[in-house]
């Protein structure tokens, strides 16, 4: 397919459903050659199933993407596959658990920030060194407003969110001189496996029974709606504004226009009120 990411080269992790799934056949359906990272074949099978019957281009591989060894050889795969990696997107990711601090299995809390933030870091450290020396190059992380807000008895999710938008500023900042530019982002409440969990499992109904008011009152959002914002960032129409945090919601023309105005006040960067 051509378009405006004809040829690019593109790594989505947790790609076998969701919006992994989503984003993967967005990306293709704009031209780029995909690679779809998960621990279940089976989904990524149907994924790429999705893409090519879309006309698309999608290679599955089967990995966990916090194991550092497993992280090195996926990459070698793709770029023997597929060449140089020109766009990362480090969407895997899981809510529990979910309770009180005080009651919480410590590894599974622990599990929370090793697949939510040790991933994206592994991966990253991974792509970077080439995109460095060819100089360009796009990593989007997916946080979540929940990042940006205290949210009682998510304490894992929440902490591996603000600091997954923290280490994008970061990140954002090391590689501008190289031409890389980085992004988080907030795609919105979306019906996905992982929502479904918070919303239906036992600890979902006993501690965040206001979740479901969410959709109830139909807030929440298709996943084809968020995968518009990545299509956007991977083609570069935001990259003045590398290191921000940016919602599906965001009017992102208006701050394009305004982008000047919007670095001095420092949009889309995480602070303490009153500083």
């Amino acid at each position: 397919m051509s378009g405006s990411l004809s040829k690019q080269v593109v790594v989505v992790t947790g790609g076998g459903r969701g919006l992994g799934r989503a984003f993967a056949v967005a990306l293709a359906h704009e031209g780029a050659h995909v690679a779809i990272i998960a621990r279940s074949e089976d989904q990524l099978v149907e994924t790429v199933e999705q893409v090519r019957r879309a006309g698309g281009s999608a290679h599955a591989f089967v990995a966990d993407v916090t194991d550092i060894d497993a992280a090195g050889n996926t990459h070698a795969a793709i770029r023997e596959c597929l060449g140089p990696i020109d766009l990362l997107v480090n969407n895997a990711g899981v809510a529990a658990p979910i309770g009180p601090v005080a009651e919480a299995d410590a590894a599974e809390w622990w599990s929370c920030l090793e697949i939510n933030l040790r991933a994206p870091m592994l991966w990253s450290r991974i792509v970077l060194p080439e995109m460095i020396e060819r100089q360009t190059g796009r990593i989007i992380n997916v946080a979540s407003g929940a990042g940006a807000v205290a949210i009682p008895y998510m304490s894992a999710y929440v902490t591996s969110k603000t600091a997954l938008i923290r280490f994008t500023e970061v990140l954002a900042q090391e590689v501008a001189p190289h031409g890389v530019h980085v992004f988080s982002i907030e795609p919105g409440t979306v019906r996905t496996a992982m929502a479904m969990w918070a919303l239906e499992s036992p600890a979902g109904r006993r501690w965040m029974p206001w979740y479901r008011n969410i959709f109830d009152q139909e807030r929440d959002v298709l996943p084809e709606y968020s995968a518009e914002l990545v299509v956007r960032l991977a083609r570069g129409d935001a990259d003045l504004l590398t290191g921000r945090f940016i919602a599906r919601g965001d009017d992102l023309d208006e701050i394009i226009r305004r982008a000047d105005k919007a670095i001095e006040n420092e949009w889309g960067v995480l602070r303490v009120r009153g500083r």
